[in-house]
């Protein structure tokens, strides 16, 4: 923290006149811990520091992402190399009609003390609890860092800890069980009940596959394969941008020509999240951001760009404008009996693949994967070919949603491109009717 700072206000000093200067720091200590066939294979760590600098004059701006290294001194000569050249572009650009600057100086502090024990100590919890099995997985520890420096004053960090545990219980051919773990606290217990419910799961396996023809089935979608249905939202379904421009695909939604159950609640949970509650440009979020309430649309993630261009209110949603802490209500099933819930038909684990199919009715598709199950009388008895669903969200959280469960499950985002994401969820299982598969 002090180091970032320095190298800012350094950069302050060679400002003058009518010029302003911010800078977004991204970083991350993580190490990254592969394993395959129940034993460790790849351990590594990265460090990695990236600051995107941006110089205001006026309605012109321009910005630059620079690495830095540490060496507070080599850092502040390549910064003040990266502010003379970004003055120089900032003279030749025209005005930007949707500039936007925070209307006042908010500074923010969180930085929270790791609760996860060594990583040596975690990978030899996974390794005791996957004994005589064909594991393989990634998992991601560390520290991740987010900060802001504003030459008008402004100071903005957040440090956290968390930790990401992908992976799968390997059977034969394209048969496995996959799981995962996250959060803030790493709990063994947790891990052995995950890993023990694999096994039952991954015994099923081994039974004769039963092939299902395309139809109308009635299906337990887990609280991950609820979660890739959601982020399907994501994709511009909360955007306050996309929405105005016909592009969402929750359109009909915001126009209340359709709802979803009542029970449907969706909000961008920042503070139980993993996310920091300030985006690039300076602006601070709030810590709930209420997106749909009682199946019905009820806010939007509208960044400070979209406001102006609208003449709206901004909630300083980042310039992409999607959930950073997705959370959706849970319902009154136990998450235990599911399968007895469900009765007879189809336990899907885990989807792929999944794409719009008809975007403006928010229609999608996408492939069911690893240990989906045929179950009968509330019993799995068979695993399923991987099949293809297509469905409207309208049906599958409307009309044909039978229950939520009543526990969630965290969920952080694997995703490591460029660096290890903070995008979060909290999701519960769904039990839906008459979901279609159509190959």
């Amino acid at each position: 923290m002090e180091r970032f700072y320095s190298f800012f206000d350094a950069l302050t000093s060679d400002l003058s006149g009518a010029e302003l200067l911010t800078a977004h720091l991204k970083s991350e200590q993580s190490n990254f811990i592969r394993f395959n066939h129940g034993r460790v294979r790849q351990p590594g760590s990265v460090t990695q520091m990236d600051c995107t600098v941006r110089l205001v004059n006026g309605k012109r701006q321009a910005q630059m992402q620079v690495s830095l290294t540490g060496d507070v001194n080599a850092d502040i000569a390549r910064g003040r190399q990266t502010v003379s050249r970004l003055r120089e572009w900032v003279s030749h650009l025209p005005d930007d009609p949707y500039l936007c600057l925070p209307p006042s100086v908010s500074s923010t502090h969180r930085e929270t003390s790791s609760q996860l024990p060594a990583p040596e100590q975690m990978v030899e919890d996974v390794l005791t609890s996957a004994t005589g099995q064909d594991l393989v997985g990634i998992m991601a520890t560390g520290t991740i860092t987010r900060a802001f420096a504003s030459s008008s004053g402004q100071r903005n960090w957040f440090s956290s800890h968390p930790y990401s545990f992908d992976w799968s219980l390997y059977h034969h051919g394209d048969k496995a069980v996959k799981s995962t773990m996250s959060g803030f606290e790493w709990s063994p217990a947790a891990l052995n009940q995950k890993m023990e419910q694999g096994k039952e799961r991954l015994a099923i396996l081994g039974q004769p596959t039963k092939t299902v023809s395309p139809g109308k089935y009635r299906v337990y979608l887990s609280p991950t394969a609820m979660n890739s249905v959601l982020s399907m939202c994501c994709w511009g379904g909360f955007s306050a941008r996309a929405t105005k421009i016909g592009m969402s695909p929750l359109l009909l939604l915001s126009t209340g020509e359709k709802r979803f159950d009542p029970r449907v609640n969706i909000c961008d949970h920042l503070a139980a999240g993993a996310a920091e509650t300030f985006q690039e440009n300076g602006f601070t979020r709030p810590d709930r951001v209420p997106l749909i309430e009682s199946g019905a649309a009820v806010g939007y993630l509208n960044s400070p760009r979209t406001a102006t261009e609208y003449d709206m209110t901004t909630n300083g949603a980042g310039d992409g404008e999607h959930p950073c802490a997705l959370e959706m209500a849970g319902g009154n099933l136990d998450a235990t009996r599911a399968m007895e819930e469900l009765g007879t038909g189809i336990f899907v684990s885990n989807l792929w693949y999944l794409n719009f199919s008809d975007r403006p009715a928010g229609r999608i598709t996408g492939m069911t994967r690893f240990a989906t199950l045929w179950v009968e009388n509330g019993r799995p008895v068979a695993p399923v070919d991987p099949m293809r669903f297509d469905e409207t969200l309208y049906k599958a959280l409307g009309d044909n949603l039978v229950d939520l469960t009543s526990h969630s499950e965290f969920e952080l985002s694997t995703s490591t491109y460029h660096r290890r994401s903070t995008d979060s969820s909290r999701v519960p299982g769904a039990l839906i009717d008459d979901f279609t598969f159509t190959l």
